[in-house]
């Protein structure tokens, strides 16, 4: 792995080893690797559920009308 130097602020910092002590992560750079490879999981989910919604059936016209309904079935 290439290293990788980042500033922050001490508040930061300090929550940041605080996690790794509580996480059980070797080190910084582990946790910080957890949170990234978290994030690219999520990104591939979204992408995934909009795929899946594209090609889920014939398209619907979204109008401020469409979304007023839709509003409204939350409500209830």
């Amino acid at each position: 792995m290439n290293p990788m130097n980042i500033s922050l602020p001490e508040t930061i910092q300090s929550f940041v080893e605080q996690q790794v002590a509580k996480g059980g992560y070797s080190n910084v750079s582990e946790y910080i690797l957890h949170l990234i490879l978290q994030e690219q999981a999520k990104a591939a989910r979204i992408e995934a559920l909009l795929l899946e919604g594209l090609d889920s059936g014939e398209p619907i016209e979204v109008t401020d009308d469409w979304w007023e309904q839709k509003r409204i079935q939350l409500i209830r």
